[in-house]
């Protein structure tokens, strides 16, 4: 009898707790619903400078003796003033009639992007934001510095992302685009617009070539006999289904059309990087960045780090981050997309033999 009474109590707790979390999500839902704008989202900006001096400024705390670091931060001093006084010089000239104020050249600009694809390019929801942020105020003396990691996908995502990169070109704003693990098909699609393309040494890049792939289960339909109806209009408005059964004429029309994609990217590489011999790199295969620069794919081995520490050294950075807002739906989404991720990287890690040890 006592063991059942513990047990009700334990069901009791169960279900308080449920039901508190339950109270809890709809809570945040409800409020959530109460304060929507109609914001699409939120622009963060980040001095890129000012983490890398913290950084310094720790490790000089830890590492520098008391006549050091006095020294070290005399000379910041010194330098902070001489910026101080060039800018208040070239702010009284531009509040005048103007005349002059070129004469005292304003420090350049580095607008730091982040890109990082999936399939459908969904990242391109904010990289179009950040661009047109960008370009409200950039200057063909400042830089845009994009870091690329995307393995590629969808075509017409690859083609829209791709397009947004176009506008920095147009607006004749210098771009540089950097590769630390990987731009693969619709990625180097993106990052041969480069006018300076960088990469790792160790980077994936390459595979300009198309893909088409569905299962089909028409044979087993037919196997337990059921019929699958398709009703078009156009000879090709469908070519190959999951469940219809494929012939050889919606092959042929499904090549014709890949051949038709493949020969497009050829010309968007060639016309974009025309150092390489397109038709040597074309082929559907990756080459790692050491590779890479000697097919003249990338422009230099470098990692975005080194990027952005040697443009800190001349230039004002800044990381300039569109975050899409979203709704407690989503969030909880991507909680549950991330650990399940984790869960099968984990399983894949533990079960999958390593060739590179």
């Amino acid at each position: 009898m006592e063991y059942v009474i513990e047990y009700a109590m334990f069901l009791a707790k169960v279900a308080t707790l449920v039901i508190a979390i339950i109270i809890i999500i709809g809570a945040i839902v409800s409020s959530g619903r109460s304060k929507r704008s109609d914001k699409k989202g939120a622009l963060k900006i980040t001095q890129v400078n000012d983490h890398l001096q913290d950084l310094r400024d720790d490790l000089r705390h830890s590492v520098l003796d008391k006549a050091e670091l006095k020294q070290f931060k005399k000379l910041e001093k010194k330098e902070q003033k001489a910026e101080s006084k060039a800018a208040k010089e070239r702010s009284k000239l531009l509040a005048g009639e103007g005349e002059g104020a070129n004469a005292i050249p304003r420090k350049k600009r580095i607008y730091v992007l982040n890109f990082d694809g999936d399939i459908a390019a969904e990242a391109v929801s904010s990289l179009r934001e950040e661009i047109t942020t960008v370009l409200s105020m950039a200057e063909d003396q400042d830089e845009v510095i994009l870091r690329l990691e995307s393995p590629g996908g969808m075509v017409h995502a690859y083609g829209l992302a791709s397009s947004q990169l176009m506008r920095i070109k147009d607006k004749a704003i210098p771009l540089t685009i950097c590769v630390d693990k990987v731009a693969a098909s619709g990625g180097y699609m993106m990052a041969c617009l480069a006018d300076k393309l960088v990469a790792a040494p160790f980077a994936i890049i390459g595979s300009i070539g198309v893909l088409v792939q569905l299962p089909n289960f028409h044979r087993v339909l037919q196997k337990n006999a059921i019929d699958y109806e398709i009703i078009t209009a156009g000879e090709f408005k469908r070519t190959l289904t999951q469940f219809g059964e494929i012939t050889q004429k919606a092959r042929d029309k499904v090549q014709e059309d890949v051949d038709i994609m493949h020969g497009l990217f050829k010309q968007w590489v060639k016309e974009h990087r025309p150092v390489v011999e397109i038709d040597k790199i074309a082929t559907g295969e990756t080459w790692v960045g050491l590779q890479a620069l000697e097919l003249k794919m990338i422009d230099e081995l470098k990692t975005s780090d080194e990027c952005l520490l040697e443009a800190c050294a001349d230039a004002d950075v800044f990381e300039v981050e569109y975050e899409i807002r979203k709704t407690i739906q989503d969030k909880l989404g991507s909680v549950l997309e991330a650990t399940l991720g984790r869960v099968l990287n984990n399983w894949l890690g533990k079960t999958t033999p390593n060739n590179y040890q």
